[in-house]
């Protein structure tokens, strides 16, 4: 019942100088005799972070992508130069072409291939359409996810274009991988555009088990001042036992964490979690 995630990619470096950060995430994972990857980052430099890592990312068995922006999606191409032998999981509308959008001007954020790319490399892919699928025993993708929390709000500059005009992005591609292990759920998380909180309410609903440690983006870079307040103490008020937010969480929730509460720990470049 093993479980390591090394985090091959982030935004910062660590104490391992030879490895490259870049804004972007990617988490490799090992359970028992099974190895997944969610999150690609921006670019092939995965690759070479898991060589000096000493992980081996030809033999997956599968790869989770979070949502279809370039920082979680763009080096899926470069991995596929090394393997294809891997089940690609994608939620609904992965291939939505996403912009960034501020007055006139308009900058795409979407992924670097398409369809069309995935039938040519003979890559396996599936679409989730479930709130909840297990894709090995005690791992699951988990999709769908209620807006409660009033103040988590999307951004409206993250547009999708469709039928040449633009509209709210309203991320119903976002997905999350949770391990359920031993101490309990750990939860990995992309960027959060649904709500950090919305997410990992409803993951613990469709589980029903206690979370032990959450990982990844929480998107409260762009959070106001009472939705942070809020983000910090949900986190405050919640059980789990690791907390380990960084790339789109934001300098300042990070430093107010690092301050305030002894679970918090940077997950930069190069971090692992290994729960027996």
């Amino acid at each position: 019942m093993s479980v390591r995630i090394t985090t091959l990619i982030e935004n910062s470096p660590g104490e391992h100088h030879a490895l490259h950060a870049e804004h972007g995430l990617s988490f490799f994972i090992e359970k028992d005799d099974h190895k997944f990857l969610f999150d690609t980052g921006q670019s092939g430099k995965i690759i070479e972070n898991a060589a000096q890592l000493r992980v081996d990312l030809t033999s997956l068995d599968y790869v989770v992508l979070s949502h279809g922006h370039y920082d979680h999606s763009g080096g899926l191409q470069a991995l596929t130069t090394i393997t294809k032998d891997f089940k690609l999981i994608l939620g609904q509308g992965f291939f939505d072409k996403k912009y960034g959008c501020k007055k006139n001007s308009s900058e795409y954020l979407g992924n670097n291939f398409d369809k069309q790319f995935l039938a040519n490399q003979k890559i396996t892919h599936q679409f989730v359409y479930k709130n909840i699928t297990e894709l090995i025993p005690n791992v699951y993708v988990i999709t769908g996810f209620p807006r409660i929390h009033e103040d988590e709000v999307i951004n409206q500059r993250f547009k999708i274009l469709k039928n040449g005009s633009f509209e709210a992005d309203p991320f119903n591609d976002e997905i999350l991988l949770v391990i359920d292990t031993t101490e309990g759920l750990i939860v990995l998380l992309g960027c959060s555009h649904p709500g950090m909180k919305n997410m990992l309410d409803f993951t613990s609903k469709q589980i029903n088990r206690p979370i032990y440690a959450v990982l990844g983006g929480t998107h409260l870079v762009e959070a106001n001042e009472n939705s942070l307040e809020n983000s910090m103490n949900y986190l405050k008020k919640n059980s789990m036992k690791v907390i380990g937010v960084s790339h789109c969480t934001g300098k300042l929730a990070m430093d107010q964490l690092a301050v305030s509460d002894e679970r918090y720990f940077h997950n930069h470049t190069g971090s692992s979690l290994f729960v027996a």
